[in-house]
């Protein structure tokens, strides 16, 4: 049978000998660069959905978790005030401003607590302190060598 000169048929081998052309492989370092922008996508993304993810966590504990602990106890319990024997003073019940009196602040007889204890030395007022070696002398403060 012979051919018929179709020109749609003489287009599409025309398309086909072009596409033919164009099917070669691009070089190895074209694939290779194409790789490793697509790596580099993957590990951009897996970084942000990690820093989401933690930032997520955190919201969350961060809204869980009460603020304030609570009140902060004193370290040691504090011993209990004897009641003053002294005039207390009484809310007056007038609309005008009258000047109260308040207690004096002369100190009463309760002991109080030192926070540091109480020094027992045997050396007298105004001695020196510190390390005496013998054989050194008070002037000197190098060791004899």
């Amino acid at each position: 049978m012979p051919e018929s000169h179709d020109p749609l048929r003489s287009l599409f081998r025309e398309a086909a000998g072009e596409g033919e052309s164009r099917s070669a492989l691009p070089p190895v370092a074209v694939i290779e660069l194409r790789g490793e922008r697509v790596r580099r996508r993957r590990i951009a993304g897996l970084a942000a959905a990690c820093c989401l993810v933690l930032a997520g966590s955190g919201a969350t504990l961060a809204a869980v978790l009460p603020d304030s602990p609570g009140p902060v106890l004193p370290a040691s319990t504090p011993s209990p005030l004897a009641p003053s024997s002294g005039p207390t003073p009484t809310p007056s019940t007038s609309s005008s401003p009258t000047p109260t009196t308040l207690p004096s602040s002369t100190p009463t007889s309760t002991p109080t607590m030192s926070a540091t204890p109480p020094r027992h030395t045997t050396e007298p007022p105004g001695a020196p302190t510190g390390t005496t070696y013998p054989g050194a002398s008070a002037t000197s403060s190098r060791m004899p060598g």
